[in-house]
């Protein structure tokens, strides 16, 4: 039996998607799948969840749990997603809600008991496998308990004496934090309650369960890596990071290019390529006409933004420098949801600038796709981003992007003037500068041929899950994993 791989996660494309944890999980396990190694993901089964024409069977009905206050169990649901197995953990009154973590009025005031559950379930379901798993790779604070529990419990039994864990980080800012009360309940040993430990600040921090406990922490990114050691992207953990700096490596995410490519895409009136552009046009000429923008902006550029309106994505930024990107005569694309302040903001300077400025409040992944084909620009002028998916995206689909010079994007973006720019850069996440990069790239948009120079060598960059893939089983096998 190949040793095996076990992904814990919190959401899995095309089943579960907020962002990009969803896209990452659809496309690296699958990738290593597909590279020979033995994996399999578990996930929550959530009420709105997609099953995407796959066909979901229950494995396990009434599997304890051994949820500390109460004999709860759970069902195991699974299904065969392209040869790999996918398992759903199921219990409806923490899953079966409208949204996975949060309504616009705030998180779920549960969401602490919820993942409890989760993680522990997991451990549970791993227990009726044939065999103990090789490593267990968690991802974000929804499953970050699982490595702690794994440190204490293979300390005393058996079937866990070679089981490695895996963390990797997503987005620091989102820590799983709650109140102490509920670490009581949690099933962990008293001794893990300390400032090594789950404990932050007297409260406990589920993601900083991960960072203390797992074998080996990952980011998306290298140069994300290198960030969150410093207070200003540490998030309050640097400290802890910074003493796992041996254990904590950065591996840049990769894009699923059988979804996320325009010579492919369903989502599109026309398909295009680097050596056939000629249907970028078609589809910019349809999201005109589908967002009701002037038909006049075929003779300029549109820029793009997808993304949550939230400060860390820097909507606020994109807001503040509107009226001048206005008097540049281009047309804004928005698609998102976020903070209501925001949602209600550019919704209402629409009215002020009709035919200009397109917004949805909403994600659906059909307009995403056709906002990536049909603009000319893309905006991402994030605070700071682990890794960034659209941006690999919007190269791929010829939409060169403005970016903040941060994380992943920094990793991923040549900047103009270099002689192999893809797209534009600027160094810090204020409106003048943000506005100083996108006038440096609406005038190279006005030069044809250097646009096109600059479009094809975008087009043609590489960032495909492979070589992702291999740098997570060099890290396995680092771990004494016999892939």
């Amino acid at each position: 039996m190949r040793p095996l791989v076990l992904f814990v996660a919190s959401e899995i494309y095309p089943f579960s998607k907020t962002g990009g944890l969803g896209d990452v999980l659809g496309a690296l396990p699958l990738t290593l799948h597909r590279l020979g190694v033995n994996v399999a993901v578990v996930t929550p089964l959530y009420g709105r969840l997609k099953t995407a024409d796959i066909p979901l069977h229950l494995m396990y009905s009434d599997c304890h749990v051994g949820y500390p206050w109460s004999p709860t169990t759970c069902d195991v649901y699974l299904a065969d997603f392209h040869g790999m197995p996918v398992y759903f953990i199921h219990r409806e009154e923490f899953f079966d809600r409208r949204f996975y973590y949060n309504t616009y009025k705030g998180d779920y005031f549960d969401n602490c008991e919820r993942f409890i559950f989760f993680c522990r379930a997991t451990m549970e379901l791993a227990c009726l496998l044939a065999h103990p798993p090789a490593v267990i790779h968690v991802h974000d604070w929804q499953s970050g308990l699982i490595p702690a529990y794994l440190h204490f419990w293979r300390q005393t039994g058996e079937w866990w004496k070679q089981t490695k864990s895996v963390t990797t980080i997503h987005n620091l800012a989102f820590q799983g934090r709650f109140s102490s009360r509920l670490f009581e309940g949690c099933g962990l040993p008293p001794e893990s309650w300390g400032m090594n430990g789950v404990e932050f600040w007297g409260d406990l921090n589920m993601l900083k369960a991960g960072i203390a406990y797992s074998d080996m922490v990952t980011t998306v990114s290298p140069s994300y890596a290198e960030e969150i050691l410093s207070p200003a992207f540490g998030c309050g953990l640097e400290g802890i990071l910074s003493s796992r700096r041996d254990h904590l490596t950065g591996i840049l995410n990769g894009a699923d290019y059988e979804v996320w490519n325009p010579s492919q895409d369903k989502y599109l009136p026309a398909t295009y390529s680097a050596d056939d552009i000629a249907g970028k046009y078609a589809c910019k000429k349809a999201l005109i006409e589908e967002l009701c923008l002037s038909p006049e902006l075929m003779d300029r550029p549109i820029l793009g933004f997808i993304g949550r309106l939230r400060g860390q994505k820097g909507i606020d930024l994109l807001i503040n420098i509107l009226p001048e990107l206005m008097r540049l005569n281009v047309g804004v694309v928005v698609l998102g949801e976020g903070k209501l302040e925001y949602e209600q903001h550019i919704l209402g300077m629409m009215e002020d600038h009709l035919g200009r400025l397109a917004a949805r409040v909403s994600y659906t992944e059909d307009l995403a796709h056709r906002i990536q084909a049909g603009s000319d620009i893309f905006l991402m002028p994030s605070r700071y981003e682990p890794c960034g998916l659209t941006q690999m995206y919007a190269l791929r689909y010829g939409t060169p992007p403005v970016a903040t010079a941060v994380g992943g994007l920094r990793d991923t973006i040549t900047p103009w003037p270099h002689p192999q720019a893809t797209g534009f850069t600027f160094p810090i996440p204020q409106p003048a500068s943000f506005l100083d990069a996108v006038r440096q790239a609406v005038a190279l948009w006005e030069d044809k041929d250097q646009w096109a120079a600059l479009r094809d060598r975008a087009m043609r960059q590489d960032f495909s899950w492979t070589r992702s893939a291999m740098q997570y089983m060099d890290v396995y096998r680092t771990l004494g994993a016999a892939l």
